[in-house]
């Protein structure tokens, strides 16, 4: 096959990657950190552009604890060096040269990058994101963290009958070959995350299903089983079913049509159910009190109803009740005590005006005068 020729467009901007760096450290490394750092070094190359893990985490449909991951990774490889804060948020990136010092050598810094993390405020994303960072905190202290598999390790692995059945099986479904990093995402959701195969099998069987065929997709799924201790197809079909009719219950609620939850908004229902711990019935009657109080979908007014249930340890509908009869008594008496003390004043405005004293044998005396 011939040589294809490159050409370039000198008039658009570029941006300048080092060449061991594709060499040596793309190769091997998660798809998802490539971009990651690829952007870092558009950022670092454009004056006043300014960097922030919330906003890059949109970007790229992420989530702020993937950019966290994606960075510490570069940190590990030696090609960056990050700095924290007091409160362990990052404030500063270094980029550490690549072009020259091998990985297990002393990296030489470069200059600073022009950029900084500013530490995340909860004005730049919901407590219920905050919340959800957490849970994936916990749930990775169940699981191995994950770190790239040696030769010999996925040698030995691959000895095994089932993970050779497994990565037949995902080439079969993804419709292509697997990459290393495939395969690499693959033996860490049965090695690292300690799924079973029949349990992955059914977890690419539901995403693709769902028209998510990215293995960065499945994983934040794969993480959130593991959280929730599901271990069979089984746990795993009812978990999925149920979660499939809270969503569509609130978006009912709503009056949500014609769109997909976002994920802050899935971030509030996974609160209200898992941290607050409200039925389906509980969580719908706050999205419909909401309607009927600010008339349009709102899930920080309906997150605020809940909190406050759940502060006066209201539960159940019976306890809705219960709780709307003492507000309307309260209320009743605070107005029936309000009318009565304006009735007490408005008499007591009168009997204190000033009553006129008359006598009558003078007026009697001048009328019989002005007659004459």
């Amino acid at each position: 096959m011939e040589d294809i020729t490159l050409h370039k467009d000198n008039g658009n901007p570029t941006t300048a990657i080092p060449n061991r760096f594709i060499d040596e450290y793309m190769t091997d490394a998660n798809g998802e950190f490539v971009k990651i750092y690829l952007y870092l070094l558009r950022c670092m190359n454009s004056p006043g552009c300014s960097f922030s893990i919330s906003r890059t985490a949109d970007k790229f449909d992420h989530t702020e604890k993937d950019i966290r991951r994606a960075l510490t990774y570069w940190e590990k490889m030696n090609l960056l060096r990050l700095e924290y804060n007091e409160d362990k948020s990052i404030s500063g990136i270094y980029f550490l040269d690549a072009g020259g010092a091998s990985a297990k050598d002393d990296a030489v810094p470069l200059k600073k990058a022009e950029f900084v993390v500013p530490p995340m405020s909860q004005k730049e994303y919901p407590k219920a994101f905050s919340s959800a960072d957490a849970c994936t905190s916990n749930r990775m202290a169940a699981a191995k963290e994950k770190t790239a598999y040696t030769p010999g390790e996925l040698a030995a692995l691959k000895e095994k009958e089932e993970v050779r059945e497994l990565l037949f099986v995902a080439e079969s479904y993804l419709a292509r070959p697997l990459s290393s990093t495939d395969i690499q995402s693959l033996l860490y959701w049965y090695d690292g995350l300690g799924l079973s195969v029949d349990l992955i099998v059914y977890l690419m069987e539901y995403c693709i299903a769902g028209g998510h065929s990215s293995l960065h997709y499945m994983e934040k799924v794969a993480l959130n089983w593991k959280e929730a201790r599901i271990e069979t197809v089984e746990q795993a079909k009812r978990s999925i079913n149920t979660h499939s009719q809270l969503h569509y219950a609130v978006m009912k609620a709503f009056g949500i049509h014609g769109r997909s939850l976002i994920p802050a908004e899935t971030a509030y229902i996974e609160k209200w159910s898992k941290e607050l711990g409200f039925g389906q019935d509980m969580i719908t009657e706050a999205c419909s009190r909401t309607i009927l109080t600010i008339h349009q979908p709102n899930f920080e007014y309906a997150d605020r109803i809940l909190l406050n249930w759940k502060k006066q340890n209201i539960h159940t509908a019976a306890d809705i009740r219960k709780a709307d009869e003492s507000f309307q008594a309260a209320r009743t008496a605070e107005k029936t005590a309000k009318n009565a003390a304006a009735r007490t004043a408005a008499a007591n405005r009168f009997n204190s005006f000033p009553q006129r004293t008359y006598n009558l044998d003078q007026l009697e005396a001048e009328l019989l005068n002005t007659a004459r």
